[in-house]
């Protein structure tokens, strides 16, 4: 397997970890990134591949995805054990719903603070932080007395901190009125493949001269 992936996607990381913790034999192949330029020019096998133009792209032997979400539903195809879908089919639906909340609910108000870095004054900041405090509300009180978000560890545990990793970073930080959710995040950091994925993406970070929030500072030490 080849998982086009790059420095700062989010949606890769997700890809990355996944495959990390499946423990499945992937090349993973960063694609030119430059901060000025980001993904430009595209590569060429993104851009055969995806439409959107974007990463993660697999490729396995005559296969050919794009979408993390959807590369997620293969893995899990392709090497059931150790699953990461739980297996009761109500625990997968609400799995499921959560991990496309993290990617549709949750992540377009912290892509919208990202160009407003300069002006968090600004309404459409204040309102995209307001959006990201009444998510992480809901996954505080979601979350409860359980270790992971869907019971069993899962893809939505890999979806939500990959897309909290971007709001920690953009102004809309998990504060200490979500303690069980910063004890989750804990846990995430400690697990081998996330470690080795976010701590990965730090690194690039610094080498940019961009400032990490304190847990992800600690992963890329």
């Amino acid at each position: 397997m080849k998982l086009y992936s790059g420095p700062l996607s989010m949606f890769g990381a997700k890809a990355e970890i996944a495959a990390h913790e499946k423990g499945l034999d992937v090349e993973v192949i960063m694609v030119p990134f430059e901060m000025k330029t980001l993904y430009q020019p595209k590569h060429p096998e993104v851009l055969r591949i995806n439409p959107k133009r974007q990463v993660p792209v697999l490729i396995d032997g005559d296969l050919e995805l794009f979408d993390s979400t959807q590369i997620f539903e293969y893995f899990e195809i392709a090497k059931p054990e150790p699953a990461l879908w739980p297996a009761e089919p109500k625990a997968r639906a609400r799995a499921r719903l959560l991990e496309h909340k993290s990617d549709e609910v949750y992540f377009p108000p912290i892509v919208r603070l990202m160009g407003l870095q300069a002006t968090p004054d600004d309404p459409a900041a204040v309102e995209a932080r307001t959006a990201a405090a009444s998510f992480y509300d809901e996954m505080e009180k979601g979350l409860g007395s359980k270790e992971w978000l869907a019971g069993a560890y899962s893809y939505a545990d890999i979806a939500f901190y990959m897309a909290q990793l971007f709001g920690e970073r953009m102004g809309a930080p998990i504060t200490v009125a979500h303690s069980r959710l910063q004890a989750w995040r804990d846990r995430m950091s400690a697990r081998p493949a996330v470690r080795k994925v976010a701590g990965a993406m730090g690194r690039y970070l610094l080498s940019q001269g961009r400032k990490l929030p304190p847990f992800l500072a600690a992963l890329s030490a």
